[in-house]
């Protein structure tokens, strides 16, 4: 009997089964599994981020277009000015019209359109030339050549504004002088030339309405002003030649439109930085186009009374005494 108790004994070292989950103790390594998708947010969130950078940048072009609007102040505050043309069979209605702006007018600008040159000077450097000396070319081309438009742009003491533009019948192509180039250019740019003198208004009739204007008080401006105002005071005149002598024409000048007569191409001459030409002057200072047909002497009219304006007030502050009566092509070259 005591041989039976001796079988347990030898059963007893089956304890070491338990051994068995030191072979699975390598299993709590299996939660290491979610630290790799963990990683992965990480990378989806990359994008993510990187995404709103690249939107950033963009906010600073959204507002890079904003230097231009600095500019916006130079817009004129009145409305782009229309330009009337005149012909023989409206005179009538517009001679009225300018009766009631010659009593108001506080600024004319002018500008003659004209056949060209066919007189020039010995030395073709105008820098060169003396002002008498370049005064005889003027007075030999506008005592020569008959003009075919003149604008006409008045400012009145109430703030209005007019604009006409008057085609004259005078000139004739078959037997006036003029320079081809100069008549086909202005072609170009709009000018009936064949309806002036079929439609036109002699230069004689537009004497009188001139006369009504030139009164004391008024300011004249012009571009380039040697041939308009050499043109403007020839008409005036009756047609009358030119004096001889560039003292004996500014006196002439004065007499017929007062003292204040100025020249928007030599003020701007003075403005750093300002283009040439008056349309680029004008839109330089932001002078609004005016509403014509044609880019012919009723626009160009319009174009330097809206340049003088701004010269005067914006740039010079009131202060252009120094430009009366100074025109270039006579004076200043």
């Amino acid at each position: 009997m005591p041989a039976v108790s001796t079988m347990p004994m030898q059963q007893a070292p089956m304890p070491t089964v338990p051994m068995m989950p030191l072979q699975s103790a390598p299993i709590p390594a299996v939660p290491t599994m979610p630290l790799q998708p963990a990683r992965m947010p990480t990378v989806r969130m990359m994008p993510l981020q990187s995404a709103p950078m690249r939107t950033v940048p963009m906010m600073p072009l959204q507002p890079a277009p904003m230097p231009t609007l600095p500019m916006m102040p130079l817009q004129p505050a009145p409305l782009a000015v229309p330009v009337h043309e005149v012909w023989a069979d409206n005179f009538h209605d517009v001679e009225a019209a300018i009766g009631y702006f010659a009593a108001h007018a506080r600024c004319v600008a002018v500008d003659v359109h004209y056949p060209g040159v066919v007189h020039v000077a010995d030395h073709h450097d105008l820098v060169a030339l003396t002002a008498e000396q370049r005064y005889a070319t003027v007075k030999a081309n506008v005592d020569a050549l008959k003009p075919l438009q003149l604008g006409l742009a008045v400012f009145t003491d109430a703030g209005k504004i007019a604009a006409w533009e008057f085609n004259l019948s005078d000139f004739d192509p078959a037997v006036d002088p003029h320079a081809v180039s100069s008549v086909s250019y202005l072609r170009g740019r709009g000018l009936k030339c064949d309806d002036l003198r079929l439609r036109g208004i002699p230069v004689a009739k537009l004497t009188r309405a001139l006369r009504l204007i030139s009164r004391p008080g008024v300011s004249w401006v012009t571009h380039t002003g040697a041939y308009h105002v050499a043109y403007l005071t020839k008409i005036v005149n009756g047609g009358n030649k030119l004096p001889d002598d560039i003292a004996g024409f500014l006196a002439t000048v004065r007499r017929s439109l007062g003292e204040d007569v100025y020249d928007v191409a030599t003020m701007a001459s003075d403005c750093r930085d300002m283009p040439v030409g008056l349309e680029s002057i004008a839109s330089r200072l932001g002078v609004a186009p005016p509403l014509s047909m044609h880019p012919l002497a009723g626009a160009g009219s319009v174009l330097a009374l809206g340049a003088f304006m701004k010269l005067r007030i914006h740039v010079f502050r009131g202060n252009v005494t120094r430009y009366r009566g100074v025109l270039q092509g006579l004076q200043a070259a």
